[in-house]
């Protein structure tokens, strides 16, 4: 199957929020080695969960369909550019190649707008709008370290 053709199953999992009150128009396919591992469309009102991005959505699903936190090789085709938090995820579940139809431009026409958080995103934290202390970094260090002299630990 072609890029089209999974970008178009993507576009049609939009749909199922474009015409009711259950979420943005969002959808998402990840494939690996041709094969459809994982689908999912915005479910961040009915599940009253704001991570539940179509991406994220989709990931979760060919995770747990393939048993895995590693998605390399995989590729995942989204009805529109992710925001920084689906981004990130696409990157930290390894998947090879994005991609995607409509722009963050577009969202944002249609009342989508993630500029704040792609701005947010590139500040130091002391300059985010969100305040943040940090505390009792050394209690927080020594489990780091009991983690990371653990010969169990499965790294990833």
């Amino acid at each position: 199957m072609s890029d089209e053709t999974h970008l178009r199953r993507a576009i049609e999992l939009s749909l199922v929020n474009a015409d009711s009150a259950d979420g943005g128009p969002f959808g998402a396919v990840v494939v690996r080695d041709g094969v459809v591992v994982g689908e999912g469309f915005n479910r961040v009102t009915v599940d009253h969960d704001p991570t539940a991005h179509a991406e994220v959505v989709a990931i979760r699903d060919a995770c747990r369909r393939l048993s895995t936190h590693d998605l390399a090789g995989a590729v995942i085709y989204t009805s529109c550019e992710p925001c920084p938090m689906c981004l990130t995820a696409i990157l930290w579940a390894r998947i090879d190649r994005m991609v995607y139809a409509n722009t963050r431009a577009d969202a944002a026409a249609i009342g989508f707008d993630d500029a704040w958080f792609y701005e947010q995103v590139a500040l130091p934290i002391d300059g985010r709008a969100l305040p943040a202390r940090r505390l009792l970094g050394e209690e927080a260090r020594a489990v780091f370290q009991r983690w990371a002299d653990n010969p169990l630990k499965n790294p990833y």
